[in-house]
């Protein structure tokens, strides 16, 4: 009646479009209804799901729109522009931290080289794990969650 196979027919019944026992008339109009569907974005054939795509899209434009907003409030920064920050804020504390034993010997002439040579090594010693420091997503995530809540 409407120009289909009975395999297709059949996958229609399967996936309860048509109604085994319904009169032709309902089948008619179950089936179009069905195309209607379709056309319309609602319902598929085959493997892609119109409206979970679309719906999937919609999402994705709006996580962009999202990240241009934030751009643009620069509450959002490239990891390159953070990285060149973040070194440039190190050598800066580095220098500051090597100066630190000299300032103290000038300071303060009662301490023992012993003393000194203590200072040194904890300074030595914060330098160091700076500069192992690697990044851990799942720990920015989660400072970057609770600092969002606070």
């Amino acid at each position: 009646m409407v120009g289909i196979s009975q395999p297709a027919v059949s996958a229609l019944v399967a996936k309860g479009v048509l109604k085994n026992g319904d009169p032709a008339g309902a089948w008619l109009h179950s089936y179009c209804a069905n195309l209607r569907e379709q056309a319309a974005g609602r319902a598929s054939e085959g493997g892609l799901d119109l409206v979970q795509e679309r719906a999937r899209l919609a999402k994705e434009q709006a996580d962009k729109f999202a990240m241009v907003n934030a751009q643009t409030r620069k509450e959002l920064a490239p990891i390159s522009l953070i990285e060149l920050v973040l070194a440039n804020m190190a050598r800066q504390v580095a220098g500051v931290l090597e100066a630190l034993p000299i300032q103290i010997k000038r300071a303060a002439k009662n301490l023992s080289s012993e003393d000194l040579r203590l200072i040194t090594d904890e300074i030595a010693k914060a330098r160091n794990m700076a500069a192992a420091l690697k990044l851990d997503w799942d720990e920015i995530d989660g400072l970057v969650g609770n600092s969002a809540s606070d």
